[in-house]
C-alpha cells in the first residue's frame, strides 16, 4: 500500500481506539449503576433496572445504532454526530451485560460480609461501598476484560453510518487496491492487536486489585506438590 493508504488506515484505527474508550466508559457507568440498582431493597428500583437489562440484552447492536442514528432525528429533532451516536449507542447495548456482571460479582460475596456491616451499623452505601465493590470489583475483571473485547469487536458496527473506523477504511482501502484477502489479514491483525493489549491490561488490573484484597496468586511450588502426588518425597524421607 503507498503512503496515503496507510495513514488513511491508521486514522481508521485511531477512531476505532476512540470510540472503544468512550463507550467502554458510557458501559462502565452503566454497568455499576444498573448492578447495584437490581440488588436494591426497593422493589421498584430493582424492576427498572431489570427491565432496562432485557431490554438492550434483547435488541441487535445495529439495530439500536441505527435508532440512536436515524430515528431519533426525525423523532426529537435533533442530530447527534457519529461519533456520540456509536458511543451512546454500544455504552447502553453494553453496559446491560455489564450490569449482570457487576450483579453476579455482589451477590457473590459471603452473606457474613453483609451482616458485618449491619451488625457496625454502616449505612447500605457504606456497605456497599467499603465493604461489597473492594471484594466485588477483583472478580468482574475477567468478564469485564472479555466484555471489552466483544465491544472492541463491536465498534465495527459504526461503518455503517460511514464514519471512518478500522473497518470503514479498511474497505476503502480494498476498493481502491482491489486486494480483499491482503487488507483484511491487515485489519485483523490489527482488532487482534489491540484486543490482546486489552487483555494484558486487564490482567494487570486484575492482579494488583487482588493484592490489595490479600488474594494475588501465590507462587506455584512445583516440587513438593510433585513428590506429593507421586509419593517420591516420602518414600525418600522413609528410607
Amino acid at each position: 500500500m503507498t503512503s496515503g493508504l496507510w495513514e488513511l488506515v491508521l486514522k481508521g484505527v485511531w477512531v476505532t481506539v476512540q470510540l472503544l474508550f468512550l463507550s467502554s466508559l458510557v458501559a462502565g457507568a452503566v454497568s455499576f449503576a444498573v448492578g447495584v440498582a437490581r440488588t436494591s431493597q426497593r422493589w421498584i428500583v430493582r424492576f427498572l433496572a431489570s427491565l432496562y437489562t432485557e431490554v438492550f440484552r434483547g435488541t441487535s447492536a445495529l439495530i439500536m445504532i441505527f435508532w440512536v442514528y436515524f430515528v431519533l432525528p426525525l423523532a426529537f429533532g435533533w442530530q447527534l454526530v457519529p461519533m456520540w451516536a456509536g458511543t451512546l449507542a454500544l455504552g447502553l447495548t453494553y453496559g446491560a451485560y455489564g450490569s449482570e456482571i457487576v450483579r453476579g460479582a455482589l451477590n457473590a460475596v459471603d452473606p457474613a460480609q453483609r451482616e458485618g456491616g449491619i451488625a457496625l451499623s454502616f449505612t447500605p452505601w457504606q456497605r456497599m461501598r467499603l465493604i461489597l465493590l473492594p471484594q466485588a470489583v477483583p472478580e468482574m475483571i475477567p468478564s469485564f476484560c472479555n466484555l471489552l473485547v466483544e465491544l472492541l469487536k463491536g465498534t465495527a458496527l459504526v461503518s455503517i453510518m460511514g464514519m471512518g473506523d478500522l473497518t470503514f477504511s479498511g474497505n476503502l482501502v480494498r476498493l481502491a487496491l482491489q486486494q480483499s484477502a491482503e487488507i483484511y489479514a491487515y485489519v485483523l491483525l490489527i482488532y487482534f492487536a489491540i484486543a490482546f493489549v486489552i487483555t494484558r491490561l486487564m490482567r494487570a488490573l486484575e492482579r494488583r486489585l487482588k493484592a490489595g484484597i490479600g488474594k494475588a496468586p501465590r507462587p506455584a511450588r512445583t516440587t513438593p506438590r510433585r513428590a506429593e502426588a507421586t509419593g517420591v518425597g516420602a518414600a525418600g524421607g522413609a528410607a
